[in-house]
């Protein structure tokens, strides 16, 4: 079905920017619900390991079991101690979920998990990985108008001119009429609220044309 989505946006011919992103938003949401409900189920992640920081640090890691809880389900539940576990275990902080390409920081960004957000960015989490939409953390945080974490990213110099599969960069994910993008937000709050997606439309609203000009 996302294949089908894709196919139909890359196609398409002078339509405007906003049309354009009510799709593409439309699609990430189909793919957010299904892996999301998923990861209520999920098991564990891959066992594969980065290598961070020097050489005596990644000993020390591999000393460290990791949590029972994977980390995509520790951001979601906002378990903090969780995920230091999986960063002191050596946990891959750039492993893409097989159905999204969500890395373990564009869920905390999506989510508005702030201190979960700069913890994986301190840990040194690849900013310029992208979802399977083209969408990198910064995208994500932008659009759901997560204030801290932009902050965070722009301070960490995520590059701001990224541009997503349909060729929008992080500041135009915000711009545009609010009441035209509005009901793609309800959607969203109400497809994702129940498994921790928090999205305040006046916040939104309000914080929109703030976001733009961080992203200047």
């Amino acid at each position: 079905m996302k294949s089908n989505i894709h196919e139909y946006l890359l196609n398409l011919n002078n339509k405007s920017m906003l049309k354009t992103l009510k799709i593409n938003f439309l699609g990430t949401l189909v793919n957010m619900s299904l892996v999301l409900l998923l990861l209520t189920a999920a098991c564990g992640q891959s066992n594969n390991k980065t290598k961070v920081g020097a050489t005596n640090n990644t000993e020390a890691k591999s000393a460290v079991a990791k949590p029972e809880i994977d980390i995509q389900t520790a951001i979601l539940s906002n378990n903090l101690e969780a995920v230091k576990q999986h960063i002191s275990a050596g946990t891959d902080l750039n492993i893409k979920d097989p159905m999204t390409g969500a890395t373990p920081l564009i869920t905390a960004a999506s989510f508005g998990k702030n201190k979960i957000a700069q913890l994986l960015i301190d840990a040194g989490a690849d900013l310029t990985v992208k979802n399977n939409d083209g969408a990198t953390a910064l995208h994500t945080a932008a659009f759901f108008c997560r204030v801290e974490v932009v902050q965070s990213l722009i301070d960490a110099k995520a590059d701001k001119t990224a541009k997503n599969n349909f060729g929008m960069t992080p500041r135009e994910s915000v711009m545009g009429p609010f009441a035209e993008i509005k009901p793609i937000y309800e959607m969203l709050q109400q497809q994702l609220g129940p498994i921790g997606l928090q999205i305040d439309l006046m916040e939104i609203e309000k914080t929109r044309p703030v976001i733009a000009m961080m992203l200047q």
